[in-house]
């Protein structure tokens, strides 16, 4: 009995939250964790965090964009956000003689603002539908299932749905298939750049500093959403008005201390923290390294162009950065899994869940289902992501994969109208390819990701015709030069990037000029020979791989029923809080870092003209004057620019509000730091830090800065 105790204590030990651990519903705050939000220092009610009926802090909470999340500041809709959120905004806004991400950009008054295509969504309410849903795919095997569910989210979803007054709704699948959760948004389609810092303080420290501490950047921008004169979501018009917010957020100037309370809101993207031992072992192994290859090769040649010219670097820029995000990310999780031994601790975890599970059935043969399930996929994995990252990592061959659509109509008997359809939509979306086409980098990047999957990839897997011809035009596959001969011939020859060419073949579109083109040819191959062959063990796998996470978690949750209070569901881009404290720490033997950082920093990591360390002079010397008026830290004595909380966050979570005990907001996160990027499958609850620009930074920016004394006169300052 005492082994069997002790048993159960490892496995939640690896699935229940600890310390400040938790990406909570905010909507179903159990007793339990409000309490302990209390402990750490919240001095607000679980109404004020959220209420359903009456205006709470919720209401300020917004997704930008689609992949970010912002706050709603004054009564007149401002929107704080990240700078690396409206980075495509703002690159988009800019041309060289006019540059708002060089030189950075603030409306001084409204009819400056810039018009994006930006939208936000508010949340207006949430639904339980689990028996709905479980009405609907009762009785069906997990394929069958699998196939229906959207037809059910469907039928459930077009009942909250209000287009007219911008209303739709979205299923959530929470504890992998164990609750569904419905959310109802109202979504706003004018919304407009408002400021911007320039990107040398946007992005100080560029992706030598990306996912470290101590940081300094100043990673904000500022949006503003309109509605039409009766408050209602519309297109952009100069007749629309301010939105009117349920709530925002006081913004507090007053500092604080390490130890103080600090609480998240956001829409954080995704989180696999139940993953099995076997999903860590195929990251670590094949996954990750293959991404990080990749992604490093496309990177260096996209680089090298950038850094020789503003107007190319203005085209690459925001691809470039996020490319670059994730391959420090993904090399860095690798690092952080094996150094602390994740994928033994999940061995033992899933150990102590099958003595469990022995004489259970329903779950007795879910691990050796896992393995049978990944030894059959495996051997395929490192090519799907060498398709991805690799070969579709060529920008040419990318738009040229898209071009299949044109194929398939093409190749239909008495499909005319197909064909026009498809060819006048290959057509607007060629001229959004050639928008933002670097034909230097990208030529470098297919002969190179060309090369790299002959390579690595076993010969059985690959399309054989592809490399036989180029091995029989332009010489040894085992050669670089062979496989710059080809890239240049592809680029010279394709009509993809020969107007002439492309003009003739829309207007008179037919099978073999399409299915000849060098660029066509090329990319297809790869993809038809990944679909064909390939794609449906993939979806068996993921069927399979969701199936089985559905019995182990519904396991887990059975095993011990009171641990459930102090379980959340893996993040999924729905509306999530977390809380800690602002915290310093230590992350190596006599290496201490401090909670926050100050002006001093830049100073003493300003390089001039550099590309990455770069600083405005204006901004430098009010820094060595001391200027910074009433933003200035009473404990540093200085302008305080970053700080640390040990909050649980992830990507999504980029603009998130930093709340203090009272629902002030104190700073903006936007990034999490190196020792703990395994966050995505195992927080460290010592290590873990999410960092985020001190909102004192922001206005500082905003007001001595860029003299926008407007946008500060908008907020409500708590001093």
């Amino acid at each position: 009995m005492k082994k069997f105790f002790v048993s159960v204590l490892l496995i939640l030990a690896v699935f229940k939250a600890s310390a400040d651990e938790g990406m909570w519903l905010p909507m179903l705050l159990g007793q339990q964790v409000y309490d302990d939000m209390v402990k750490h220092g919240l001095k607000l009610s679980k109404e004020q965090l959220y209420n359903i009926n009456k205006p709470s802090i919720k209401d300020a909470i917004i997704i930008f964009g689609g992949g970010c999340t912002g706050e709603i500041v004054s009564n007149e809709g401002l929107i704080f956000t990240n700078h690396h959120c409206g980075y495509g905004t703002i690159a988009g806004a800019s041309t060289v003689e006019h540059n708002y991400l060089r030189d950075g950009f603030y409306a001084y008054s409204k009819d400056q603002e810039i018009k994006s295509n930006i939208t936000v969504q508010f949340l207006e309410r949430i639904a339980d539908v689990t028996n709905e849903v479980e009405a609907g795919l009762k009785g069906l095997n997990w394929a069958d299932r699998t196939k229906k569910t959207p037809e059910v989210y469907k039928a459930i979803t077009d009942k909250a749905a209000d287009p007219a007054n911008g209303l739709s709704a979205r299923i959530y699948s929470m504890f992998k298939g164990n609750q569904y959760i419905m959310y109802v948004y109202k979504t706003y389609r004018d919304v407009r750049l408002v400021g911007a810092p320039p990107e040398s303080i946007g992005k100080f420290g560029g992706d030598t500093d990306n996912w470290e501490w101590p940081r300094h950047t100043g990673d904000f921008s500022i949006f503003r959403v309109y509605t039409d004169k009766a408050g209602k979501p519309a297109d952009y018009s100069a007749d629309n008005i301010p939105l009117k917010p349920k709530w925002f957020l006081p913004v507090s100037i007053k500092g604080f201390k390490n130890g103080d309370y600090a609480m998240i809101y956001g829409y954080p993207g995704g989180t696999n923290r139940y993953e099995t031992s076997y999903g860590i072992k195929l990251k670590n192994e094949i996954e990750n390294p293959s991404l990080v290859r990749l992604r490093d090769a496309r990177l260096k040649y996209m680089y090298a162009e950038m850094i020789k010219d503003p107007a190319v670097k203005l085209k690459l820029s925001s691809n470039y950065a996020g490319i670059a995000n994730y391959w420090k990310f993904y090399e860095g999780e690798t690092k952080q899994l094996e150094k602390y031994h994740t994928y033994e601790a999940k061995q033992q975890a899933e150990q102590q869940f099958m003595k469990w599970a022995a004489n259970k059935p329903e779950y007795q043969n879910i691990f050796s289902d896992y393995q049978k399930n990944y030894e059959a996929w495996t051997p395929y994995a490192k090519q799907r992501q060498y398709l991805i990252e690799g070969i579709l990592g060529s920008p040419l061959a990318a738009f040229a994969s898209s071009l299949q659509q044109v194929e398939n109509a093409l190749d239909k008997k008495g499909g005319k109208d197909d064909v026009k359809k498809a060819v006048a939509a290959a057509t607007v979306a060629r001229k959004k390819f050639l928008d933002g086409e670097d034909l230097s980098s990208d030529e470098k990047i297919l002969a190179t990701t060309a090369m790299m999957f002959y390579n690595d990839i076993d010969k059985s897997q690959q399309p054989a015709d592809i490399y036989r011809d180029i091995k029989k035009e332009f010489g040894d596959l085992n050669d670089e030069a062979t496989y710059r001969a080809w890239a240049k011939s592809v680029f010279a020859n394709t009509m993809i990037l020969n107007n002439a060419k492309w003009k003739e073949f829309m207007d008179n579109p037919d099978l073999a000029t399409l299915q000849n083109d060098p660029a066509y040819a090329y990319a297809s191959a790869f993809v038809k020979n990944y679909n064909s062959k390939y794609a449906k063990y993939y979806s068996d796998f993921v069927n399979r791989n969701n199936e089985l996470g559905r019995m182990y978690m519904k396991g887990i949750m059975e095993m011990n029923p009171a641990a459930v209070k102090k379980m959340y569901p893996d993040a999924n881009f729905s509306m999530r809080v977390s809380y800690g404290n602002v915290k310093s720490y230590n992350p190596r033997d006599a290496v201490h870092y401090d909670y926050a950082t100050t002006s001093k920093g830049i100073l003493e990591k300003y390089v001039k003209g550099d590309y990455e360390f770069d600083f405005p002079e204006k901004a430098l010397d009010m820094i060595k004057k001391k200027d910074f008026g009433q933003y200035k830290d009473k404990i540093k004595n200085d302008l305080v620019t970053g700080f640390i909380t040990t909050n649980d966050i992830t990507g999504g979570n980029s603009g998130s509000p930093v709340l203090d005990g009272y629902g002030n907001l104190i700073g903006l996160a936007f990034d999490g730091n190196y020792e703990a990027l395994s966050h995505k499958i195992a927080f460290d609850k010592d290590l873990n830090r999410t960092i985020n620009v001190d909102v004192r930074f922001v206005l500082w920016c905003i007001d001595k800065l860029g003299g926008a004394k407007n946008i500060i006169n908008e907020l409500k300052l708590v001093k």
